[in-house]
């Protein structure tokens, strides 16, 4: 089992601080803003977003990172079937440019595992960078038999147990298992220019 890294945030007179908070309503067209600007017009297209597409994340994992009174960061976690153990898929995780020199990345990563432990969840997944997310104790040990529909890098599929051999077995297709949502129509936000740092589809 890997220990929840802290992350530590130094302020200067050039930075200022940022609040991490649960998700709300009116943070919607400002995180699809924010998304497709940092993951472009065929985000929705990724491997990963199928296991997204029509369900709800998983309850009290959805965070947004607020500066100055606007949304700069976002994260969501959702329910998974990796390969009949249930996880919980991480991303995509997205931090506008002009904020990702204060480490509100790290801090959304640390925030959102330490919610999901509270939570009682024992394995979260991800496809990402692994020299970034090896920080967090993600690593590619216990993923090598999982597949994601669609085309994705193999070495980028990582996971992180939060109790000891959660992960143990797991084999074939990651599915989606969360709640539906209604079936209404997605809320899109205009672009935004901003950049992802790290990427995590």
């Amino acid at each position: 089992m890997t220990a929840l890294r802290k992350t530590k945030i130094a302020l200067t007179p050039k930075t200022a601080p940022f609040a991490i908070r649960a998700e709300r309503a009116s943070d919607v067209v400002a995180r699809e803003a924010l998304l497709d600007a940092c993951f472009g017009d065929n985000r929705h297209m990724r491997s990963c977003q199928r296991l997204r597409d029509g369900r709800a994340p998983a309850e009290g994992l959805s965070l947004s990172a607020v500066r100055e009174g606007r949304l700069v960061g976002t994260v969501r976690l959702w329910h998974v079937s990796a390969g009949g153990i249930p996880a919980l898929m991480l991303g995509p995780l997205a931090v506008e440019a002009s904020s990702r020199q204060l480490g509100l990345g790290a801090a959304l990563m640390d925030h959102a595992l330490a919610a999901a432990k509270a939570r009682g969840h024992r394995a979260v997944i991800l496809l990402g960078d692994a020299p970034y997310y090896a920080r967090f104790g993600f690593s590619a040990a216990r993923t090598g038999e999982l597949s994601l529909p669609g085309a994705f890098e193999r070495e980028r599929l990582l996971g992180l147990e939060f109790c000891d051999g959660a992960l143990d077995g797991a084999w074939g297709m990651i599915t989606a298992t969360g709640a539906p949502l209604p079936k209404t129509k997605a809320v899109r936000g205009r672009k935004a220019k901003a950049l992802l740092m790290p990427r995590v589809a």
